[in-house]
């Protein structure tokens, strides 16, 4: 029936991710979601899967374009690329919306993705090179799909380590709760995704910011555990590194980003100011970058310097993340390092031998 499907503003809140490409929130999600209430109400024989499969058509429409070489093809199969865009992000939103997802059609949509790239790829350089006889075109197609493959190789194996370290800090809280102390963990990304306006902090975090944290979480019935708290000069202190001592901060959260933080005050008012609007600090993502070289580029008929320009700004990303990870992964080991302490500290004294 028609009158199952919310109103705008709940399909808005069920199908729209709380962080997304800039690319995404601004140009395709305010198309994209009354095309999916639409769907949803007047055309319910359309599936997740089907609009998945639409969306590769018109990819591959997109490559036919492109591989036409003239202006005028190019900028057909930039509307197209785009038109398919619109649906890949379509097909998510419907399966929210309506409850029809399925891991099947996760990957369905992953490998078409990258199968959309990598032919409108060869034949948007590949219409170049057979235009112009200039072998940077062959170049920059082999460029174009190395690049979006490392993004997205990187990208999922960024998420197991982190998803890893998440799961090691959880393990070692339910270990600390079989010894009798009444422990969840909380994660201040977590907090922060849900809640934008708790990012109070400025430079590293402070006492009071740890409590207004630890408030959000009691607020959402979860007891923090202890972490390893930031030196009072600003620099970063823990087990693991040289010269670092362990001082847990009992009302604080579980962050891995906090010598990041520590490092670049600046991060935390710019990445609130970006979450208000549901956007991701991820400027120049494996997004940006195809809808640069595959719009952008064709529209505006400056395709090399726009694909070499994208290029560079999404490797920069890429190792900015890259470096994030690094300095994440010895906020986790000062985080094990705090369980370590207290358990030794809670620990009862042995008797000395006689």
């Amino acid at each position: 029936m028609l009158h199952d499907i919310p109103p705008l503003a709940e399909v808005r809140r069920v199908t729209e991710k709380k962080r997304d490409a800039w690319w995404t929130v601004l140009l395709v999600d305010p198309v994209a979601t009354p095309l999916v209430r639409f769907t949803a109400r007047r055309a319910r024989w359309v599936t997740p899967n089907g609009i998945t499969w639409a969306a590769l058509v018109l990819g591959l429409g997109a490559a036919a374009c492109f591989a036409q070489g003239d202006w005028r093809w190019l900028l057909a199969g930039a509307a197209l690329y785009h038109v398919s865009f619109v649906l890949d992000c379509m097909d998510g939103k419907l399966a929210r919306l309506t409850g029809t997802g399925s891991v099947f059609g996760a990957w369905l949509d992953y490998v078409f993705d990258r199968v959309r790239v990598l032919f409108c790829a060869v034949a948007l350089m590949g219409g170049q090179y057979v235009r112009t006889g200039d072998v940077l075109y062959v170049w920059l197609a082999l460029a174009v799909v190395f690049l979006d493959m490392l993004r997205y190789v990187d990208a999922l194996q960024i998420f197991k380590i982190r998803h890893g370290m998440r799961k090691q800090i959880k393990a070692r809280a339910r270990q600390a709760r079989r010894a009798g102390a009444e422990r969840e963990v909380a994660f201040m990304e977590d907090l922060l995704r849900d809640n934008p306006e708790a990012d109070t902090e400025v430079g590293t975090r402070a006492d009071a910011d740890a409590a207004d944290a630890a408030g959000a979480a009691g607020a959402a019935g979860v007891v923090a555990v202890p972490v390893a708290g930031a030196a009072a000069d600003g620099g970063p202190e823990g087990a693991g590194l040289p010269g670092a001592a362990v001082a847990p901060v009992p009302t604080g959260v579980v962050d891995l980003h906090q010598e990041f933080r520590s490092r670049f005050p600046w991060y935390a008012r710019f990445r609130t100011f970006l979450l208000r609007r549901r956007i991701r600090t991820h400027l120049v993502s494996g997004i940006e970058f195809q809808m640069a070289v595959f719009i952008v580029g064709p529209a505006v008929g400056a395709l090399v310097p726009v694909t070499v320009g994208a290029a560079v700004l999404l490797m920069v990303f890429e190792l900015a993340i890259i470096y994030k990870l690094l300095l994440s992964t010895r906020d986790f080991a000062r985080t094990l390092a705090s369980f370590d302490a207290q358990e030794k500290e809670e620990r009862p004294e042995q008797p000395a031998a006689a």
